[in-house]
């Protein structure tokens, strides 16, 4: 690549002087050729043009940055069969707009240089990764220490096609390798899994997410699990797996990212439809006391309200002796007082399964 402080007028170029234009295209041609492309390219446009030039990912990280802003900025997307690769902004003298289509092309040679490198990086842990979820102990390419593993998927209800999967995981892979985190993707039927070294998991998870949402245009649900203080085996994978699907599912179909210490221990227990026998019980005792469900009512609001039988009434805008009269009842059609640890147990499984 040249050196030096040439710089071409923009007239000359904008003229069409095909010596100029030559020597231009060939500049760039070799940025392209250098081990570094990105970096070479965007310092190349600063230098031509006198103005700045930065390439971002798809997950909005710059990856390279060149020159001072010598004009307004210009954003201009990366796009490659419908997939979002990038992103060049450019800050240049007016004059120069009509180099900027220009940069656009060579700048995507170069997000697609990337991506294919990284793509041949990707199959040895890929590899290693599937192994792992499988059940079979294999060695990820220098991960030794504490892991995480997140499984992902998107948040709308049409088919999550294994190759917009696929765009999903190599942009996660491209955020922990522009973090200096190693991490291993692979795509697992209709969800995409991640697996990292860990070193705040909180943070990690919340930056992984944000990336990811950057990356598409479509919602992004992400279940993580715990952070595992053991370095990846089969046994350690498959559980971290397991943690990943259980935070997955308490993740809103709007898309977010939900940690598996998070989740209600109760959730998988209400959301599987195994308490539809206690619930349909405790319902049907309710009902024969065919008072339009006035009882019912009270022992719910009774159950999760945290103050006294004279606040729960005034709540309700009853007579505190009708609430009491109301949990008699109740406790007579259930056979046992409402004090009871067993009986508390059921109405709060009953009615939380109700609500799930």
């Amino acid at each position: 690549m040249n050196s030096g402080p040439r710089q071409i007028a923009p007239h000359v170029l904008l003229a069409a002087n095909l010596s100029q234009l030559t020597a231009v295209l060939g500049d760039l041609q070799r940025a392209l050729a250098d081990p570094h492309p990105e970096e070479a390219l965007m310092q190349e446009a600063a230098r031509l043009t006198g103005g700045y030039a930065e390439l971002r990912a798809s997950w909005a990280d710059v990856i390279a940055s060149a020159g001072r802003a010598a004009g307004p900025q210009v954003s201009v997307r990366l796009e490659h069969g419908g997939r979002h690769v990038g992103l060049l902004v450019t800050a240049f003298d007016p004059a120069w707009a009509a180099f900027v289509p220009v940069l656009q092309a060579y700048a995507l040679l170069a997000r697609l240089q990337a991506a294919a490198a990284g793509a041949a990086r990707r199959r040895v842990g890929e590899r290693a990764l599937d192994a792992l979820l499988a059940g079979r102990d294999t060695h990820l390419p220098g991960l030794d220490g504490p892991f995480a593993l997140a499984v992902g998927t998107f948040g709308d209800e049409g088919p999550s096609d294994e190759q917009a999967l696929d765009v999903l995981a190599g942009a996660g892979e491209g955020y922990f390798q522009q973090r200096r985190l190693l991490g291993h993707s692979t795509v697992q039927g209709r969800r995409a899994v991640w697996l990292w070294r860990s070193l705040d998991l909180g943070r990690e998870a919340q930056e992984l997410h944000r990336a990811l949402a950057a990356s598409t245009n479509r919602g992004v649900r992400l279940g993580i699990s715990a952070r595992s203080h053991q370095p990846p085996n089969s046994e350690g994978v498959t559980h971290a797996f397991g943690q990943g699907r259980q935070a997955l599912r308490a993740v809103p179909r709007t898309g977010g990212a939900v940690l598996f210490q998070q989740t209600d221990p109760l959730h998988d227990l209400l959301d599987s439809g195994a308490l539809t026998t206690l619930r349909v019980q405790v319902l049907t005792q309710l009902a024969a006391l065919n008072d339009g469900g006035r009882v019912e009512r009270t022992l719910r609001h009774y159950l999760y309200h945290p103050g006294s039988l004279a606040e729960l009434a005034q709540a309700e805008g009853v007579h505190v002796n009708t609430i009491r009269a109301r949990l008699k009842r109740a406790e007579e059609v259930l056979g046992q007082p409402l004090n009871h640890p067993a009986l508390l147990a059921r109405l709060y499984l009953a009615f939380a399964s109700d609500e799930a």
